[in-house]
């Protein structure tokens, strides 16, 4: 695509990069010349802004992180369903009549396609309807590896009655169906590797117990089912549950999770190596880098953290900074430097279940490192950095304090009014006096300084 689009391209469904788009918007973002196309992506977590641009209200995103600007030629307009079919299986084309009929050859079948309006019209959100002599039928999908259920209507009586006919299934999507998890699943679903129960808001922690013994599922969708609580019976403080073995990658986006005690049983999972809980209380608000610290802190094993891989020494800065943050309220519940002494009540141990592995492993608190409260060390610092440009060795060097708050977008925005160039356009990433020849690339722009821990004295990289 190029600049000779018009403004009836608004409401267009896009492909950037793989990312699926909806066009809101075209015309010029000053000061920068040229068209712009303002795209609301179906992921929010890829955008940067809700459509806004230094003041000005271009168009709005249902999520303050889902819109972005992007130029007409990275835009993929894509082609009609019919077009696909025929481009990747079609062999020969058959007779069209009236524009109303098309005959396609799919393998060596000819497949009319009279009425495809209507029945694309009708693709979304079919109600299903199982017959009763069927239910029990088997054998009838004995290759199948996934299946989408969503907003079909469909019970957890009727998955299970019908999930004896999938005996190889790995995937299953029951989204939106208000389903009521009433029964384990004895002798079926064993193949499962992924279920995503999202948006059925009548499930809570007693229900997932149920599914809990599934041996082979690996990854669990819970976005928005308003649960808020959990709690693994068969684990006491500091051991594994018996439970989801083989859960490694847990979604909780859009609940109501609220306390500290949720997340600590989430260390109880034997192979949970990824979580994402983004838009719970728990994790809003200005305590946000906060929160995600405590998380890495309390699950021990935990790999990633809403989409964000944890680097060894993140999780060596999040430890550190929760072992300090609760050791004088460790040392009032009973806990001591010396090993002999150190018997913290119960209380302590329910609430932190892994200070004292903490303690073992960077040794327990000293005096001098209580005397300030880790919520305080959070506020922003003052970090002085050099910021270079490898790629123009004429641009001379300089240096700015920044705060370690300081997100990368906003970086990126004081480079590109610095350098008069486009947002877009710039890479950033660091380099530290204390691991030479290494550079970290910053490449989530909505992360901060410190989440990457820049430090006092590190370099910027800024190429375009």
């Amino acid at each position: 695509m190029n600049d000779t689009l018009t403004s009836d391209v608004i409401g267009r469904r896009v492909d950037v990069n793989g990312e699926h788009a909806t066009i809101r918007f075209y015309g010029i973002v000053p000061p920068v010349a040229g068209l712009w196309l303002g795209v609301e992506w179906d992921n929010p977590e890829r955008g940067k802004h809700d459509g806004s641009h230094e003041g000005t209200v271009y168009f709005k995103c249902r999520h303050p992180t889902g819109g972005s600007f992007v130029r007409p030629n990275k835009v993929n307009f894509g082609v009609d369903f019919l077009t696909a079919i025929k481009k990747r299986y079609v062999l020969e084309d058959g007779p069209e009549e009236d524009g109303k009929e098309q005959i396609v050859t799919i393998g060596n079948k000819p497949v009319e396609t009279i009425g495809f309006d209507s029945i694309i019209k009708q693709q979304s959100e079919n109600k299903l309807r199982f017959p009763s002599d069927s239910l029990s039928s088997t054998g009838r999908f004995t290759t199948l590896k996934v299946l989408v259920l969503s907003r079909t209507g469909i019970t957890w009586a009727e998955v299970l009655q019908c999930a004896a006919g999938w005996p190889v299934l790995e995937e299953l999507y029951l989204e939106s169906n208000s389903i009521s998890i009433s029964e384990r699943p004895i002798d079926i679903l064993q193949t499962l590797k992924l279920l995503d129960l999202s948006s059925n808001r009548l499930i809570d922690e007693n229900q997932l117990f149920l599914i809990a013994y599934l041996p082979r599922l690996e990854q669990l969708i819970l976005s928005d089912i308003g649960i808020s609580s959990l709690h693994f019976p068969d684990s006491g403080i500091g051991c594994k549950s018996s439970m989801f073995p083989s859960l490694q990658y847990l979604v909780l986006n859009d609940n109501r999770i609220s306390q500290w005690s949720f997340i600590n049983e989430l260390d109880k999972l034997p192979s949970l190596q990824a979580l994402s809980c983004l838009r719970n209380p728990l994790t809003e608000g200005s305590g946000a880098e906060t929160a995600r610290q405590f998380i890495i802190a309390r699950i021990g094993q935990l790999q990633t953290l809403n989409k964000c891989k944890i680097l060894p020494e993140e999780r060596r800065g999040a430890e550190l900074d929760y072992r300090k943050a609760f050791g004088n309220a460790w040392k009032k519940a009973g806990g001591h430097q010396d090993p002999a002494q150190n018997r913290p009540n119960e209380e302590f141990l329910a609430a932190h279940p892994r200070y004292q592995s903490l303690c073992l492993k960077y040794g327990a608190p000293e005096d001098g490192e209580l005397k300030i409260q880790q919520p305080f060390l959070l506020k922003n610092q003052l970090l002085t950095l050099k910021i270079k440009y490898p790629n123009k060795l004429d641009e001379k060097v300089i240096e700015k304090q920044l705060p370690d708050s300081m997100t990368i977008q906003k970086v990126k925005g004081l480079l590109s009014r610095l350098l008069k160039i486009p947002v877009s356009d710039l890479l950033l990433s660091y380099e530290s006096p204390k691991m030479p020849g290494r550079e970290i690339e910053l490449e989530n722009d909505q992360q901060s300084l410190q989440f990457y821990s820049v430090e006092n004295g590190d370099c910027l990289l800024v190429r375009w």
